[in-house]
């Protein structure tokens, strides 16, 4: 089975720090998202006022399974006091091919 990436694209809240935001996904990812059962890696992407983040998993029945679990925490809900969440786009890809 091929790997799965969970990819979100938002924008942030206006006027928020974005060294503090870049500290919150931080905090995420080491408490909490890469404890998560076949993780591989994630990463965060900006392009102008739209950001991005890609969770690597192993399997679509991983990152599914993070979709649906990632209930409240500490960390996530201070990564997402940062995000205008009406902005929010979520996706799942099967990784096709890597070089």
């Amino acid at each position: 089975m091929s790997r799965v990436v969970f990819f979100n694209t938002y924008k942030l809240k206006k006027g928020v720090s974005v060294p503090d935001f870049l500290l919150a996904v931080e905090k995420l990812n080491d408490n909490y998202i890469s404890k998560q059962k076949g993780y591989i890696s994630f990463s965060l992407l900006v392009d102008g006022e739209t950001w991005a983040d890609s969770t690597t998993f192993e399997t679509m029945e991983d990152a599914k399974k993070f979709a649906e679990a990632s209930g409240p925490n500490e960390f996530a809900e201070q990564f997402y006091a940062f995000i205008n969440l009406m902005s929010c786009k979520t996706h799942f890809f099967s990784v096709e091919k890597s070089f």
